[in-house]
């Protein structure tokens, strides 16, 4: 009988410990942060990638998470200012211990993360940062999703060249994106034959454009190309046609050109050309693409836009990195399984992390609005 009891005793302690340890593996979760604008001038892009993002980590959810956890965004609004990007990111670390980061907004709040060096001493990535800037691209542990400015820039000066539009004027936001892209448009205006004739900044985080309004009627280029933001890149357009403008205007990726239709009107956004990293909507041939639009259709998220194509890809790259991280996912397991996609496909968009200084694509196209806002490729 003591016998007996003993072995009783031992099976009722080893059901102690498992019951738990199921409870906890039903309820786990994975926490990942995002450190955005949600209020200030950015925030329609913030919210936007934040809706992306939020729309396919939901689908995964319902499929079952990842490895059996629910995954958690976690999200604080840093306005667009670098410092507070930085403390944030630090707070929501030591309160939330999130696995990874995501949908980081603006290429001077992602340049102040790495030279702050949290990312490195939290052993944590950043995917999908908002920034098609070189100096993001080359930081550690930061995975860029999409082409850079100076793919897109060389991209299109390449195309204008044979179309025989070489005076191009330049309008730039005065910070690190706008520094990057004019150290891009140096390097590919000489190797494609194109003259700036012209360059104007403007103050970053405003709508103050019009002394580059004024610099690009006075120089009368052929084309005036906008490494701007989505807000101050809508009242250049707005006030540059006012006063007569007739160049071609060509937009940064980065703009919303949504946005830019809703506030124009179709006849105000007509002939405006931008360049195109990421699946459009008008492209239904593309896999992901009609995942995306058949999930948001399903949506009644108000924020879901133009640049929500680009939270929904990081969200996807990120979970893939998630399932094929060896064990259970931890920062330094997600960081080491993002370093090893190589030509991954997301469903018609392929990603490879395996080239240093490079983001995870090149792809680059270009498309105008027309009648109507009709999108043409």
């Amino acid at each position: 009988m003591p016998t007996l009891f003993r072995r009783f005793r031992l099976l009722a302690s080893v059901l102690a410990v498992l019951v738990p340890l199921g409870a906890a593996a039903q309820g786990r979760e994975l926490v990942v942060g995002q450190v955005a604008p949600f209020s200030g001038s950015q925030a329609v892009t913030g919210k936007a990638i934040h809706a992306g993002i939020k729309l396919y980590l939901d689908q995964a959810n319902a499929q079952g998470g990842v490895k059996g956890a629910r995954i958690r965004l976690a999200t604080r609004d840093d306005a667009q200012k670098p410092e507070q990007t930085v403390a944030l990111v630090r707070e929501l670390i030591q309160q939330e211990a999130p696995v990874a980061l995501i949908g980081t907004v603006g290429t001077t709040n992602v340049d102040a993360l790495i030279a702050d060096g949290v990312l490195q001493r939290a052993g944590l990535p950043l995917v999908g940062a908002v920034s098609g800037a070189s100096s993001a691209i080359a930081g550690r542990n930061v995975f860029v999703t999409k082409a850079s400015y100076h793919d897109e820039v060389n991209r299109l000066f390449k195309s204008l060249a044979g179309l025989g539009m070489t005076r191009v004027g330049l309008v730039f936001q005065d910070d690190a994106l706008g520094r990057d892209v004019i150290v891009g448009a140096d390097a590919a205006a000489p190797r494609n034959g194109i003259s700036l004739i012209a360059r104007a900044g403007y103050e970053r985080n405003t709508i103050k454009v019009e002394q580059a309004v004024e610099a690009m009627i006075k120089a009368n280029p052929q084309v005036v190309f906008l490494g701007a933001t989505t807000a101050a890149a809508i009242e250049f357009v707005r006030q540059y046609r006012a006063r007569g403008g007739d160049a071609t205007l060509y937009g940064l990726s980065i703009i919303d050109t949504r946005q830019l239709l809703a506030q124009l009107g179709p006849a105000g956004a007509r002939g405006f050309a931008f360049s195109v990293v990421l699946p459009l909507e008008s492209q239904q041939t593309i896999e992901v693409n009609r995942e995306y639009l058949r999930l948001r259709e399903q949506s009644k998220d108000p924020d879901l836009s133009g640049r929500s194509i680009e939270g929904f890809i990081a969200a996807k790259a990120l979970v893939h990195a998630l399932r094929n991280a060896e064990g259970t996912p931890t920062g330094g397991a997600v960081l080491k399984s993002l370093q090893a996609m190589r030509k991954v496909d997301l469903g018609g968009y392929t990603l490879d992390f395996g080239q240093p200084g490079r983001p995870g694509s090149s792809y680059v196209d270009f498309a105008m609005l027309g009648d109507g806002g009709k999108v043409v490729h």
